[in-house]
């Protein structure tokens, strides 16, 4: 089943929360689909009413800077025996070679890193745990997170949004001009087809 088509069988209340829920654990540190749970719900809140933009937004935000908070505190805790223990957890996204191209980043970028990293899948996961684990000022990193946080949780929610609801206004538009011109083609056909038989008469009489 479809992500989009399973939110639709669940309460608005459930969807925030799982929205909230699914990009704080991926911010924490563990690679999740957030992105996508997101942006399928953004979209059904275009097509249903249950579900108020402004809450989902908020609900993502909030997973977002709580989910990279939690995961800050843990990486500077736990330090480099806890990209270790992720690097057997999860392979394929902590990878030597992702660590040290994220670190490469982040020592380059410091709290940009933190900020863009948001918008980025990988850097999404690896934002909170490795600004701990690299001990980055904690007020840098906030700054970072919070407004990281807003932009990307936010802005995506808003953007859509709006979209969804252009789109469906469209396809709207689009499906009546589709029956105007399937109507039209109809008529031409019929009307070719007519003149047709008309001209082969007089030709099928004479035979």
């Amino acid at each position: 089943m479809h992500v989009q088509e399973w939110l639709e069988t669940v309460p608005a209340v459930a969807v925030y929360a799982l929205v909230g829920l699914v990009i704080g654990l991926e911010s924490l540190g563990i690679p999740l689909p957030g992105e996508i749970i997101l942006v399928s719900s953004a979209l059904l809140a275009s097509q249903h009413g249950e579900i108020d933009p402004v809450v989902l937004g908020a609900s993502a935000t909030a997973g977002a800077i709580i989910g990279d908070s939690i995961g800050y505190a843990i990486g500077r805790k736990g330090g480099r025996p806890l990209l270790a223990w992720l690097g057997n957890k999860f392979p394929k996204h902590f990878s030597e070679g992702h660590i040290a191209t994220a670190e490469r980043s982040f020592e380059k970028w410091g709290m940009w890193a933190v900020f863009f990293g948001r918008f980025v899948a990988l850097l999404r996961i690896f934002a909170g745990p490795l600004a701990g684990v690299l001990r980055m000022p904690y007020w840098k990193f906030a700054i970072a997170n919070v407004l990281g946080g807003i932009l990307w949780a936010g802005g995506t929610t808003a953007v859509i949004y709006y979209v969804g609801i252009v789109a469906e206004s469209w396809l709207k538009r689009f499906s009546w001009l589709g029956l105007v011109a399937a109507v039209l083609v109809g008529l031409t056909s019929m009307l070719v087809l007519k003149r047709k038989a008309k001209r082969a008469a007089p030709a099928a009489a004479a035979e």
